[in-house]
């Protein structure tokens, strides 16, 4: 087996300075109680989103991730998963999970900044563009599946179905 040797490269500055940066000329409120960890509060159109950035230091990688405030019950869990499945084919970006510690459904994505590449303000923004739009197209139907007893595939087509026109 091959053993690979990355080097430490020291950074101008610490990826998530970009993101708290970007956060204060935004006017989003936001926590960075850690070095290493940073949360942003975002109201959705469905939700309120708690978005939290953590900076992975042995991957080198800026990693975003939105919890949903829904928790899954153990009954439903497995159609949860279904659906999860599902949703992931639909992304072209990110991928949704069940947290099982915390029974929640949570959108994640990652930015590789190997080599001592630095982030982008547009980088760290569309990051959490791309949480907030797929929380928000798929929130409805993690509700349909847990509180009103939907299948998975029931849940995605209601949220997928698109009017077009006007009446």
């Amino acid at each position: 087996m091959t053993q690979l040797i990355i080097d430490d490269l020291d950074r101008a500055e610490h990826p998530l300075d970009v993101v708290e940066r970007l956060a204060s000329l935004r006017d989003w409120i936001f926590d960075r109680a850690e070095t290493d960890e940073m949360s942003v509060a975002v109201a959705g159109q469905w939700a309120e989103y708690h978005v939290a950035y953590t900076w992975i230091e042995d991957v080198e990688a800026l990693h975003v991730a939105s919890a949903f405030d829904l928790k899954v019950p153990e009954r439903r869990r497995n159609e949860v998963l279904r659906l999860v499945s599902l949703v992931n084919e639909q992304l072209w970006v990110g991928h949704f999970d069940l947290w099982s510690s915390e029974h929640v459904v949570m959108f994640r994505h990652s930015l590789l900044l190997a080599g001592g590449a630095e982030p982008t303000q547009a980088q760290c923004e569309m990051m959490l563009k791309s949480a907030i739009d797929a929380c928000e197209r798929y929130f409805q139907a993690f509700q349909f599946v847990i509180w009103a007893g939907k299948t998975a595939r029931e849940a995605l087509d209601a949220v997928l179905f698109e009017t077009e026109g006007e009446a």
